[in-house]
């Protein structure tokens, strides 16, 4: 799939997106957002794809949105920017419903939209020379990308609105500390630790991945009971399932097991 704004493929199980405007800080403008619909829309519906992997060309992650692209808009500026936030939603939507993890290699600086996008990822992989700030407020606005959603479930409220309210910029190593990202490496080395870790969750058990998925992000929306019946639910069908039936006859065989990344 070519792309103006993205670099996409798929290999070893892990489709691999890249951020493409190095010139204008990997800012998205409104072709950025469609593209990254296509994006979301193949990795849901590729078998072939069993992790994804998102980063950005050149220094920069991505700053956020194109807020030259917002300039001039007079009247239509509500429309337009309804409009960009619900595509840009959509993809988001796409890939927290799929099963296969997603996982954010943060290269360089991830401002506004760019923190929010990396931050609603699974896993988030950091150079030690990244920086994360939510930029928003700095120009009059306030956060989208899911940004509201994730960032309190990872930090919580207050030093949520700590971030969105002062622009604070944190450091790869106090993002870790933090809680908003895994783990953080060398910049040389980024790359190669995140594709590590993408092509072997890539050969695991997907249906499951996506189980736990919907598990923890659904979990403050349930009391005890009803958590543990989609507990009860979710551990039952991948039991039953293609790879379920494989993990637990690998284990009583005391063998490495297979998985196809099915139900």
């Amino acid at each position: 799939m070519a792309f103006e704004t993205l670099k996409y493929e798929v290999r070893d199980g892990v489709g691999i997106c890249t951020f493409n405007r190095p010139d204008e800080a990997n800012a998205m403008n409104f072709t950025m957002m469609q593209e990254l619909m296509e994006v979301a829309l193949d990795m849901d519906d590729n078998k072939d794809v069993r992790a994804a992997l998102f980063t950005g060309e050149g220094s920069m992650f991505c700053a956020g949105g194109d807020l030259k692209s917002f300039a001039g808009m007079g009247d239509a500026t509500s429309r337009n920017l309804k409009h960009m936030a619900t595509v840009l939603h959509n993809a988001i939507t796409r890939l927290q419903r799929m099963d296969a993890p997603v996982i954010a290699a943060v290269n360089g600086t991830a401002a506004g939209a760019g923190f929010s996008f990396a931050v609603q990822c699974d896993l988030v992989v950091s150079s030690d020379q990244a920086k994360y700030v939510m930029a928003y407020t700095a120009g009059g606005l306030s956060p989208d990308g899911s940004a509201s959603y994730f960032l309190p479930r990872r930090i919580g409220s207050g030093r949520s609105l700590e971030l969105m309210m002062t622009n604070r910029v944190l450091t790869a190593q106090e993002a870790l500390d933090w809680g908003l990202v895994n783990r953080v490496v060398p910049a040389d080395d980024l790359r190669d630790e995140a594709m590590k870790l993408a092509t072997t969750l890539a050969k695991g058990p997907t249906a499951a991945f996506g189980t736990v998925k919907d598990l923890v992000h659904n979990t403050w929306n349930e009391t005890l009971e009803s958590q543990m019946e989609r507990e009860t639910t979710g551990i039952a069908g991948n039991a039953a399932g293609r790879d379920g039936q494989e993990g637990i006859d690998a284990f009583v065989n005391k063998r490495k097991p297979d998985f196809k990344g099915t139900r």
